[in-house]
């Protein structure tokens, strides 16, 4: 094989296919160029896809052996992309030794682009979604409070058990008394007893909604009839 000729045919004809693109470093052996790359969805301004320049070099045997591959001028790449790239590259071009293959490497490099800037796209949203309903849940369980079922009520109720026991033993302690809060927790009788002494209130009160009614002591007056009142005390002034 005539590696020159080879080489210079594939380099016309690449002058020919990227004529606006492709820049030349050098015209003679080892002959140099290189070609902007960028992903479909590339917009500089707006920070959006990735692009790289491919420099490639010519080796003495190419095509029989790959061309020396350099990536520069990489926008938008994470800090892994340069060398998954590059190995990417260099397996596409030891697929098809023995064939000129810069052409295919600039297409093959385009697709890893696209491909490569849509998953990190759809990490990017699924990273939002997973914030925004992380979100959501935390301000739903903010509002619901905490669901009770058996489990957590018995739970909740025996650590409750075990501090107002601590607090009940504190007290007696520093004062040998319960407060009127702690003995109605201790003993709920005490309700019994409130709601009894309500109910004969007002069975006793004096006056219902109806009828006035007085009770009177009859006692009080049993020695009214020993009273000597005379007549002439009471007479009409009028």
């Amino acid at each position: 094989m005539n590696y020159q000729e080879e080489q210079n045919n594939e380099f016309e004809a690449l002058e020919s296919i990227y004529s606006e693109e492709l820049e030349v470093l050098s015209r003679t052996a080892p002959i140099k160029f290189q070609i902007p790359v960028k992903s479909e969805e590339y917009d500089g301004e707006a920070g959006t896809g990735y692009a790289c320049t491919l420099k490639f070099t010519y080796t003495e045997r190419y095509p029989e052996e790959p061309p020396e591959i350099e990536i520069e001028d990489m926008e938008h790449f994470g800090d892994e992309d340069e060398i998954r790239l590059k190995d990417h590259l260099i397996e596409q071009a030891e697929s098809i030794l023995g064939e000129v293959m810069v052409f295919t490497l600039v297409s093959a490099a385009q697709e890893w682009l696209s491909s490569t800037w849509d998953n990190a796209k759809k990490s990017a949203e699924d990273e939002r979604e997973r914030r925004l309903r992380e979100e959501e849940e935390a301000e739903h369980k903010r509002f619901e409070g905490t669901l009770v079922n058996p489990e957590t009520f018995y739970a909740w109720k025996a650590k409750f058990d075990a501090e107002f026991a601590h607090l009940k033993a504190s007290r007696q302690k520093d004062t040998g008394k319960l407060t009127g809060r702690e003995m109605f927790m201790v003993d709920k009788t005490l309700i019994e007893s409130d709601l009894k002494f309500l109910e004969d209130s007002e069975d006793s009160k004096p006056f219902d909604d109806d009828n006035v009614k007085v009770e009177v002591d009859e006692d009080l007056f049993k020695d009214v009839e020993e009273l000597d009142i005379g007549d002439e005390e009471f007479s009409d002034s009028d």
